[in-house]
């Protein structure tokens, strides 16, 4: 992967968990471990939150350790996978979703919720899918 398209999805990373700040998302987690030198160097001043320790890091992408990288490249890629699984069950559940979850609110795990609640009715395509990916 080149360090262009790694930081853009390293900014995806930073969009997508940038609230979870207070819940440490496990992918946070494993780059503070494996960027912790770096961190402690390089970014001490910086406030976390909202992608900021990820910019500081990108500042000084030409100082990084091979661990740092490789932290950041399994978490761009373990959340590529994530993506692509959600955008299967979305893909695979629009129908459900339109006919029984229309008036739920999306996040927290209420569309996935609703989905569940109306599984005698949910098509096999989107159960399957489900299945698929590990949501059931």
């Amino acid at each position: 992967m080149k360090r262009a398209l790694m930081w853009t999805m390293v900014l995806g990373l930073a969009l997508v968990f940038g609230g979870c700040a207070s819940s440490r998302h496990p992918l946070v987690e494993q780059v503070a471990k494996g960027c912790d030198q770096e961190i402690t160097a390089f970014c001490k001043e910086v406030t976390p939150g909202e992608g900021r320790v990820l910019a500081c890091l990108y500042a000084h992408e030409d100082k990084l350790s091979g661990q740092c990288e490789y932290a950041l490249y399994d978490a761009v890629a373990q959340l590529e996978r994530a993506l692509t699984a959600l955008t299967y069950v979305a893909n695979e559940c629009r129908d459900d979703l339109a006919n029984y979850c229309a008036d739920i609110k999306p996040g927290e795990g209420r569309l996935l919720a609703c989905l569940d609640k109306n599984s005698a009715k949910v098509s096999k395509r989107c159960t399957q899918a489900m299945k698929d990916t590990g949501l059931k």
